[in-house]
């Protein structure tokens, strides 16, 4: 099975920035992990700070991967686009965010993208991740 984990605005600083909600690990030494972690996929992963480039890639994916785990930052609340990217497609993707999006600001609360999904993970830290792929185990 191939997977694509994308992700979107600014999670190319996690590590970084904020390290109270996005802890203190780079995404790609975090990749790592979760590639040893499921070594009976192939995973992939691409960030993109575009909004449009997400639409791209969510389209390529729809002919390229099985699944996608999609990661849209702050697009997640205010991408009508992006939303209507993941219901034009006919393959699983799952939804995830590392912090609890529920406990943050209430313009958060609202996902673009959930309804369309097969299922939403957040509040786990990079962990979220993990969680996310276990469901192709099934």
């Amino acid at each position: 099975m191939k997977i694509l984990i994308l992700n979107g605005p600014n999670l190319n600083l996690t590590g970084e920035r904020e390290a109270e909600i996005y802890g203190n690990i780079s995404f790609d030494d975090y990749f790592e992990l979760l590639q040893s972690k499921f070594p009976e996929f192939e995973i992939t992963y691409i960030q993109t700070n575009v909004e449009g480039e997400i639409i791209n890639r969510l389209q390529e994916a729809n002919l390229e991967v099985n699944a996608v785990v999609l990661n849209a930052g702050g697009f997640t609340h205010t991408s009508v686009a992006i939303g209507d990217a993941v219901k034009a497609i006919d393959i699983p993707v799952i939804e995830v965010h590392i912090s609890n999006i529920l406990a943050r600001e209430e313009f958060r609360h609202v996902s673009y993208i959930a309804p369309n999904c097969a299922g939403s993970v957040f509040g786990f830290g990079l962990e979220s991740y993990r969680v996310a792929i276990s469901y192709f185990r099934h």
